[in-house]
């Protein structure tokens, strides 16, 4: 072969090799702050559903917590409370009566406006988790500010009660790769779910058989069950749906028992 057309041919490998570097890079910074919507796919006669590969992968390769083992009859109890609609006073005396542990998610406004239940959550061995000052979609945000999010919160809850938030849960369920990494360096541990329900809206409560068929109906080993506080219905099928859970055989478990 001529050593002009060789020296050529070695030139375009290269130049290809290069571009192809460059482009995957490029992809690479990319998806590490493309937003990611959680989401799952429920499965029939209890089996646990499907959190998606990529949902899976990123959880686990952050420590963060979504499912437990399949093996085991255990159930890991959260809730999200952005703000106080009036409920959570009863849900604690529910949780005490059946001696159940939770985590509750709250926001700045929460911790501002009732210190006082946060308070008595932190006394009954309830976890308290991070849901940041604002409730912004951490993804949309820059990266100072996301720390400033999860930080001053954690800062003000510390100095309030001596007690250091470990669990954080994005807002609106909505992450990146980027802000997974990021509450991992603050030595927070995400946690999404393994089953919700739109138990949130104000304008759909009033369907407390709609929740319970919705909450036993879909129990499967290593659930993480997110339910909000803000939900009347919840308050008010909390004892039952309890009960009967315990009735099936599983067993709930803090996230600290997490396996």
């Amino acid at each position: 072969m001529n050593k002009k057309i060789l020296i050529m041919l070695t030139l375009i490998v290269f130049m290809i090799s290069f571009i192809t570097v460059s482009m995957s890079n490029k992809t690479k910074a990319t998806d590490i702050n493309q937003k990611i919507c959680w989401g799952i796919k429920r499965n029939d006669n209890h089996e646990q559903p499907d959190l998606g590969k990529e949902n899976t992968e990123l959880i686990k390769k952050y420590n963060g917590i979504a499912m437990g083992n399949k093996e085991s009859k255990n159930i890991y109890l959260t809730f999200d409370l952005g703000y106080e609609a009036g409920y959570t006073e009863k849900i604690l005396d529910v949780l005490k009566e059946n001696d159940v542990k939770a985590c509750f998610f709250i926001t700045a406004h929460y911790f501002n406006t009732h210190s006082e239940l946060v308070k008595r959550m932190i006394e009954e061995g309830h976890d308290v988790g991070n849901h940041t000052v604002n409730h912004k979609s951490l993804p949309e945000i820059q990266e100072e500010e996301v720390k400033k999010e999860v930080m001053n919160l954690h800062t003000a809850i510390y100095e309030a009660f001596g007690y250091e938030m470990k669990y954080i849960r994005p807002p609106k369920g909505e992450y990146s790769e980027k802000t997974l990494q990021i509450c991992n360096e603050l030595n927070y541990q995400t946690i999404m779910w393994s089953f919700a329900y739109d138990d949130w809206e104000e304008n759909k409560q009033g369907r407390e058989e709609y929740g319970k068929e919705k909450i036993l109906n879909n129990l499967h080993n290593g659930e993480v069950m997110l339910l909000h506080g803000t939900s009347k219905d919840n308050m008010n099928i909390l004892d039952e749906c309890i009960k009967k859970t315990k009735e099936q055989g599983y067993e709930f478990k803090k996230l600290e028992e997490f396996e």
